[in-house]
C-alpha cells in the first residue's frame, strides 16, 4: 500500500513538472517521500532509524527514560509548554556547517549562550568559519526534518562523520530532554545514560563548557580542534567528474563563452522550462485526490466491493489532516528543487560545453 502511494506521488510529480525530473533538486524530494513510504525494516538496512527503533534500543539497553508525546514544535518555547512535567533541562540543538563542508551538531542547555564566533575560533576555524547548516542537509546527512535536530541523529550511519559536541551543563541537570528524531516527542534522560547510548553506536560523548572563551594565539592552540570531524559526508563531496570538467572549462575559457552563446541560440529554452510551477495547494488536493483514489482501489481488492468514490466527508478529512503536511513537504520541495536545479542546470550546460570544446579542439 505503501509502495502505491509512494509512486502515485512520484507520478504526479513527474506530470505536473516533469522538467524537475532534469534536476538534481528532483533527488531531495524522492529522499523525502522514501523517509515516509520505506518500510522500517528496510530503513534499517540502509542505516537510518525511526522513532521506534531508537526507543527499542533504549530499552534494549536498559536506559530508564520519560517521554511526552505532543504537536509538532519548532522551537524551545513551543515545547516548553509541553514538557515541563518532566523537569531537567531543555536542549537546543544547532546543525552546523563549515566553509569545508564539515558538519557539527552542538547541544546545549536551552538556557545556555553559544556564541559561534567564539566556537569557531576555538576548533581553530576562524570567527566566521561556522554557519548554519542548509535544510536538505538535514534530510541527507541527519535523516531528519526540521526541526528535529537531536545527538540521537548520530546513530545513523549517514551521519558517522558529523561531530558532537554536548553542554557540559547536562552533568549537572536531573534529566535532560531531547527529541528521540521526532519532534511530536520529547523524552528526559540523565547524562551517564545519554553517555552509555552513545558509546553503544561507537562514539565517544565529549562535553563542552559553550561559555567559555579562552583566548586563542600563536602561544595558545584551539582549546577545540581536536573535534574537528576527520572526514566529509559522502552526499556533500564533488564528484571527480564535475571537478575535472570545471578545470577543463576554466582552460578555455574564452572558447567556452562562444559556445554557450551558440548553442543557446540552437537549444530551445522550453525544454528546460518546458511546463509553469504548480500552485502547491492545487497541487497537494490533487495529489490527495489520487490517494483518495488508491486507498479505494485497495480497499475493494481487499473487501471485493466495488465504490465508485468516497464520501465527501473522508476526502474532506484527509485534506484536514494531511494538507498542512504535505504542503510543507510540497513548498520544501518547490524551493530545494529551484535552488538544487539551477545549479544542475548551469552544471549540465557546462559539461556539455567541455564536451564541445574537446571535439572541437580535434
Amino acid at each position: 500500500m505503501k509502495s502505491t502511494l509512494f509512486f502515485l506521488a512520484v507520478s504526479i510529480v513527474g506530470k505536473s513538472k516533469p522538467h524537475l525530473l532534469y534536476f538534481r533538486g528532483f533527488r531531495y524530494w524522492i529522499r523525502l517521500l522514501l523517509l515516509f513510504f520505506i518500510p522500517n525494516e528496510e530503513k534499517t538496512k540502509m542505516g537510518v532509524y525511526t522513532k521506534d527503533q531508537l526507543l527499542a534500543r533504549l530499552k534494549e539497553l536498559q536506559i530508564e527514560f520519560a517521554s511526552c508525546t505532543h504537536p509538532a514544535v519548532l522551537t524551545v518555547e513551543a515545547q516548553a509548554k509541553y514538557v515541563g512535567h518532566l523537569g531537567g533541562g531543555i536542549s537546543k540543538n544547532l546543525f552546523l556547517k563549515d566553509k569545508k563542508h564539515r558538519y557539527y551538531i552542538i547541544s546545549a542547555l536551552a538556557a545556555t549562550t553559544v556564541d559561534l564566533k567564539v566556537l569557531s575560533q576555538r576548533l581553530g576555524l576562524g570567527k566566521g568559519g561556522l554557519r548554519m547548516a542548509p535544510e536538505e542537509a538535514l534530510q541527507e546527512i541527519l535523516k531528519v526534518s526540521l526541526g528535529c535536530v537531536t545527538p540521537f541523529a548520530t546513530m545513523n550511519e549517514s551521519a558517522q562523520s558529523v561531530s558532537l559536541l554536548l553542554d557540559e551543563g547536562f552533568k549537572a541537570q536531573q534529566g535532560c530532554l531531547f527529541h528521540p528524531l521526532s519532534n511530536e516527542m520529547t523524552i528526559s534522560l540523565n547524562s551517564r545514560d545519554l553517555d552509555k547510548f552513545l558509546i553503544s553506536m561507537g562514539r565517544k560523548p565529549v562535553y563542552v563548557d559553550m561559555e567559555a572563551a579562552p583566548l586563542v594565539g600563536k602561544d595558545q592552540p584551539p582549546d577545540l580542534a581536536f573535534l574537528i570531524p576527520s572526514g566529509v559526508p559522502k552526499v556533500d563531496q564533488p564528484e571527480k567528474d564535475e571537478v575535472s570538467s570545471k578545470i577543463h572549462i576554466s582552460e578555455k575559457n574564452t572558447r567556452t563563452e562562444t559556445i554557450i552563446h551558440a548553442n543557446n541560440k540552437k537549444k530551445s529554452p522550453e525544454k528546460l522550462h518546458s511546463a509553469p510551477i504548480a500552485d502547491v495547494r492545487t497541487f497537494v488536493d490533487e495529489l490527495i485526490e489520487r490517494m483518495s483514489a488508491s486507498v479505494l482501489s485497495e480497499i475493494a481488492k481487499e473487501t471485493d466491493k466495488e465504490q465508485k468514490e468516497l464520501p465527501g466527508s473522508v476526502i474532506d478529512g484527509i485534506k484536514k489532516y494531511l494538507g498542512a503536511d504535505f504542503s510543507n513537504l510540497a513548498m520544501s520541495f518547490k524551493n530545494a528543487a529551484y535552488t538544487e536545479g539551477f545549479h544542475s542546470g548551469i552544471q549540465s550546460v557546462l559539461l556539455k560545453t567541455g564536451q564541445n570544446i574537446t571535439s572541437y579542439g580535434k
